[in-house]
């Protein structure tokens, strides 16, 4: 998507944010929306929608919004679960029958635990056992609620039902069943996106330190969902930080071919100064190269994101 002026984006802007609130506004409160079971298919259309729009634009986005705020978390964090899924389901030859409950599974998961999650996000001392006892019960109370508000897919529902379920099975995915294939493939995702989401009592880590956990140090790693995920989003996905080796510092603009050298949009000096104008740099050119991630709580910075997007869409155009 080219971005001719600001109305351009800040229309995309609002479409994305809109996602965001509704899906909130229905999580929080389920019991109260009015045909719940047919308004999750019709949010999965329009995140379907707005990344094939510019699939860039729609990480970039996304990844601003898990890794700066702990507002809205538990919307947020559906949302950007639910775009990981929709893409690796792309990566992998999902079946459409089985990346539609997939992804409708990841904007359900925690549908039985939406406030606690929010509170969660914010709170700084431990959870206290009754919040122990509601987090390992919601993927189970997750699973009844759904079935109240007319949930009737039982592939969904098992789905959810299994979210947080520590037996992966390491065995090849067209080889398994399908709800053991899409669980972990939501496991991953879940787990992921929780490591670069930021709480009130700690930082979100970077998305090399997450691709880093996610690959290489699980007692099991995945050998297909993890890979899969990072073939698609990259190391360093659009919307996360990196330091390059001059010391300047960059946020990411868009993906290459190569996970680990994406378009970069250069922010600061050498010295870490705040540039006037951003400058587009194609670490697969050259140097600098990315030295490291960042966690976006290092990082203070108020970025023209119009700008930035803009210099993204010219190299989509070029």
């Amino acid at each position: 998507m080219f971005f001719k002026n600001d109305n351009d984006y800040q229309h995309l802007l609002s479409q994305w944010s809109n996602l965001e609130a509704g899906l909130g506004i229905l999580l929080l409160r389920p019991q109260s929306a009015h045909e719940f079971a047919q308004r999750i298919p019709q949010y999965d259309r329009w995140l379907q929608a707005l990344l094939d729009k510019d699939t860039d634009v729609g990480l970039y986005l996304l990844f601003q919004l898990a890794t700066n705020s702990t507002v809205g978390y538990s919307a947020s964090h559906a949302l950007i679960c639910s775009a990981l899924c929709h893409l690796i389901a792309k990566a992998i030859d999902l079946e459409p029958y089985e990346r539609d409950r997939l992804v409708r599974a990841a904007l359900t998961m925690n549908v039985a635990m939406t406030a606690l999650q929010d509170q969660l996000a914010v709170q700084t001392e431990k959870l206290n056992r009754e919040q122990q006892a509601a987090v390992a019960a919601h993927p189970a109370q997750g699973r009844e609620l759904l079935i109240q508000l007319g949930i009737q897919d039982q592939l969904w529902l098992d789905v959810v039902a299994g979210h947080h379920d520590k037996k992966i099975i390491e065995q090849p995915l067209d080889t398994l069943p399908a709800v053991q294939r899409l669980v972990r493939i939501l496991h991953l995702v879940d787990r992921y996106a929780a490591m670069i989401s930021p709480r009130k009592s700690r930082n979100g880590r970077s998305s090399m330190d997450s691709a880093r956990q996610i690959l290489q140090t699980e007692a099991v790693p995945d050998a297909e969902v993890g890979p899969a995920l990072i073939r698609t989003v990259g190391l360093c996905p659009p919307g996360t930080y990196v330091r390059l080796d001059d010391n300047a510092i960059a946020v990411v603009v868009r993906r290459s071919p190569e996970v680990n050298q994406p378009f970069v949009a250069i922010v600061t000096t050498t010295r870490e100064e705040p540039l006037p104008q951003p400058i587009l740099h194609r670490t697969v050119t050259g140097l600098p190269a990315i030295q490291a991630a960042l966690p976006a709580g290092q990082v203070k910075l108020r970025l023209n994101h119009l700008h930035i997007l803009h210099m993204g869409a010219q190299v989509r155009a070029g």
